[in-house]
């Protein structure tokens, strides 16, 4: 069984990091904001205090999948007729019944056994990814690999996967509805409050299992597991039950029903012949006989096979039930809603597509590789005589904080998926992060703004670098890019640039448009000063 030590009161104090200062919670925890845990440590970390996740409080083995077979009306009903023809000397029926109810039980085992060790397997390949500070360098690891005193960096859109007291945040906020029920987004900082602070109040602490809205930061990872809010949470919800399908109900009815007719049929044959002067144990024979007819040994192993044979069905349309009886409610569904980036696709943003004033163009490669060709009409495109493409994709790389980065297992990207499909299709265009300059200032993105602002100081000058939802952008547009040339943004560029980014969307893209502007030297650095009057550069159609 998978080590896994709790934060207890009597073995590991379960300390108030947030009232602790950062330097405290640096001491205590035995870690280097500047570079990290070392490998090797983090390995010894992981022996000690185990991996980070949250430990299922049952765990399902195959006996116990094998044995719910059995926990049913009907098969307990049959079991005691074959009980029953078994001490009256019926041995061919007895065993009959016995051959039924095992290949039913065989049937269901199988069937379940096998949802399980996939559901299991998928667990596994959608582990999630964080990205941390180690040796001195930013890695990608899994989320299980965690451990207290790692050094953690948040960017919008993350699902914290530890608890953590921060350590920097810049406009950071995060979703703790999860945790708490509020359904408002919590600002963040990194002072410190008081010892008695209820949970939902504790700024300066970021809590597994919520979700960064805006902003990004930093900090120190201080519980992991089972020992976070969140992992007491799921100790305290581990047993509840699940609830009966409408047909297990329906079967359960008809299972009583029948054991309540075959008592009520025996007793009236038994008395019946015994008033009339039949001997009794005849008469008792003759009643148990009708009994065990009465129950319908076939139904639950036809049951089974309906229900495992629609199964089967929606395997191959690789569809996944749990339970057997699932089947029969999933049966009745006619809308299922579901999450289809990182549930239906593996979250790896491509862009596809990009729309300028001067024309439509599409990026061939799929995922974080930073391989492929620019095309226009099938027809492969010259970069150097395209350069409003280069500008379009330079400024989604300078507004931008992701990376992509290769191992043993391929590309992968390093930080928000959406941003890190720019930097691919930025090193496509032969433009590399080495490339940036200084970075000024920063206007997060969140869901009010829409829009994310980098400043960065330039050999021309300051230069603002925005991206956001198209219908944002172009209302802060005053210019646009024509091939090499900017000119003033008209009705008409407006109506296509909105035409092109509703067709994206209606082919499933995420689009994004991206625009910027030389900044005058007078200028105050705020969001309402600097984006303003903006360069409409083209919009990007992403793919998952």
């Amino acid at each position: 069984m998978e080590k896994q030590k709790f934060l207890t009161e009597d073995k590991f104090p379960v300390l108030p990091w947030h009232s602790f200062d950062i330097d405290s919670v640096i001491a205590k925890l035995k870690t280097d904001p500047e570079r990290g845990l070392s490998t090797q440590e983090a390995n010894n970390r992981i022996q000690e205090y185990g991996t980070n996740t949250l430990q299922s409080t049952r765990k399902v083995h195959w006996y116990t999948v094998f044995a719910r077979q059995f926990i049913d009306v009907l098969i307990l009903i049959l079991l005691v007729a074959a009980a029953v023809s078994l001490a009256i000397g019926a041995l061919g029926d007895a065993i009959t019944i016995l051959v039924i109810v095992l290949l039913n039980g065989v049937l269901g085992f199988i069937q379940e056994w096998k949802a399980e060790k996939s559901i299991e397997a998928l667990k596994q390949m959608l582990e999630p990814r964080c990205e941390v500070l180690r040796d001195g360098a930013n890695q990608t690891i899994d989320a299980r690999d965690l451990v207290p005193g790692d050094i953690l960096l948040l960017n919008i859109g993350d699902r914290v996967p530890a608890d953590i007291r921060l350590i920097e945040g810049i406009n950071l906020k995060v979703d703790e509805s999860s945790l708490t029920g509020e359904s408002t987004s919590v600002s963040k900082a990194i002072d410190t409050v008081p010892v008695d602070t209820p949970l939902a109040e504790r700024s300066s602490v970021a809590w597994m299992g919520t979700a960064v809205t805006n902003g990004r930061g930093m900090g120190i990872v201080t519980s992991t597991g089972m020992s976070t809010e969140f992992g007491r949470i799921a100790q305290l919800t581990g047993t509840v039950d699940s609830e009966a399908t409408p047909l297990q109900r329906k079967l359960a009815v008809l299972g009583k029903q029948l054991g309540i007719l075959a008592v009520i049929i025996s007793t009236i044959v038994a008395l019946s012949g015994w008033l009339l002067g039949k001997p009794l144990l005849d008469m008792f024979l003759t009643g148990v006989a009708l009994a065990v007819a009465v129950v319908p040994e076939g139904l639950p192993a036809v049951v089974t096979i309906t229900l495992a044979l629609g199964i089967r069905a929606m395997v191959k349309r690789r569809a996944l039930l749990r339970r057997l009886q699932a089947g029969e409610a999933l049966g009745s569904a006619t809308i299922i809603c579901t999450d289809k980036t990182g549930t239906l696709t593996q979250n790896q943003m491509t862009v596809q597509r990009i729309w300028l004033p001067s024309g439509e163009f599409e990026l061939t490669g799929v995922g974080y590789a930073p391989v492929g060709d620019f095309q226009k009409n099938g027809e492969q495109v010259d970069l150097s005589k395209q350069k409003d493409i280069s500008t379009l994709l330079e400024s989604g790389l300078h507004c931008n904080h992701a990376r992509i980065a290769k191992d043993e297992r391929g590309w992968y990207a390093i930080g928000e998926p959406t941003e890190a499909a720019l930097v691919v299709a930025a090193n496509k265009a032969g433009l590399h992060l080495e490339e940036l300059s200084h970075i000024v200032s920063e206007f997060s993105f969140n869901s009010l703004r829409k829009r994310m602002t980098v400043i960065e100081q330039s050999p021309v000058g300051l230069i603002a670098h925005v991206k956001g939802a198209p219908e944002v952008i172009l209302e802060r547009s005053t210019l646009i890019l024509d091939g090499e040339q900017v000119r003033t943004l008209n009705d008409t560029d407006k109506v296509a640039a909105n035409t092109a980014y509703l067709t994206l969307a209606e082919q499933g893209l995420r689009t994004l448009a991206i625009a910027r502007r030389i900044l005058p030297s007078d200028i105050s650095l705020d969001e309402e000063h600097v984006e303003q009057n903006l360069t409409l550069l083209g919009i990007v159609g992403i793919i998952d």
